[in-house]
């Protein structure tokens, strides 16, 4: 069977069997280093620069499934945690246009996406040839260490529901749902990049509990908290970064509705803020000159 990067627990046999226990083991090879978290938090370039790269990767994987861009962004940070190459400090914008279509293509490639570089080109007026994008590809995947089969949060969701006595079918796809809305959110928090898979899969999953099931969520914690594979400590710690996340997504969009005196006006400002975008972008497609590099990297 092939393998499924949101789903290697194919079968339930899979679920009480050695392989979880291997993925467990596995997960320490597919997060950044240990030290890219409090690297990324203290120096501010480092925070724009991978701001301005999460950015154009999910504008370039906009129209495919979005579990491509993490997986794209899981190689980004992988790649900026090892890698030796002074990428951070270079003066060259193009670096980090080609650094992000490089991770975007190896995601599209391992996720067996049909794509043509011409999907990723053309933004930010630079175009990159192939043997351009496949040099940088190869520095990724030398600093991956070849492993592009990603264990991501993702990967251990079956499992952890797999502890709870919830058997409505319904019930189970709106848990997973909200489950995988906040993981794919949760990647451009820096805080939360110091922490394995495991502990996110488990940290989101029960924050999702607690919404969805309030009355149902102590025993979903103890379930959880009684899994020899998780350290409780560090996932309450988790959970907090979780809930923090959360509330100031609430505080921003509440902030964003109250600032107008009804819902009237916050259509028109909608409104408005749509045409002058797109009157902006058009201005500045014409002004862009878009150049093709080759880059001998």
């Amino acid at each position: 069977m092939e393998f499924d990067l949101e789903n290697p627990l194919t079968s339930s046999q899979d679920l009480h069997s050695h392989a979880v226990a291997s993925l467990f083991q596995a997960e320490n090879h597919h997060m950044p280093s240990i030290d890219y978290c409090g690297s990324l938090d203290s120096v501010d370039c480092d925070v724009s620069f991978r701001r301005q790269a999460i950015s154009s990767i999910l504008q370039m994987s906009s129209s495919f499934d979005p579990f491509l861009s993490y997986l794209a962004i899981n190689y980004l940070d992988r790649f900026l945690s090892r890698s030796e190459m002074p990428i951070l400090q270079s003066e060259k914008p193009w670096i980090l246009r080609l650094l992000a279509v490089s991770c975007v293509s190896l995601a599209a490639k391992m996720k067996k996406t049909e794509f043509s570089l011409a999907d990723f080109q053309g933004e930010g007026g630079f175009i990159f040839d192939s043997e351009t994008i496949m040099r940088m590809e190869i520095l990724v995947l030398g600093s991956l260490k070849w492993r592009m089969r990603s264990v991501t949060p993702f990967s251990f969701i079956s499992f952890f529901i797999s502890l709870f006595k919830l058997k409505d079918p319904p019930l189970l796809e709106a848990l997973k749902a909200r489950v995988t809305e906040i993981i794919l959110k949760s990647q451009k928090e820096i805080k939360l990049l110091q922490f394995k898979p495991s502990i996110i899969a488990s940290s989101t999953l029960l924050y999702a509990c607690h919404e969805l099931f309030p009355l149902q969520f102590p025993c979903f914690m103890t379930a959880i908290s009684n899994c020899p594979y998780v350290n409780k400590e560090n996932m309450l710690c988790c959970y907090s970064a979780v809930r923090e996340m959360e509330i100031k997504e609430f505080d921003s969009l509440y902030g964003v509705v109250s600032s107008s005196s009804s819902p009237v006006n916050v259509l028109d400002r909608h409104c408005l803020s749509s045409e002058s975008e797109k009157s902006h972008s058009m201005g500045a497609e014409s002004d862009v000159k878009r150049r093709k590099i080759s880059v001998f990297l």
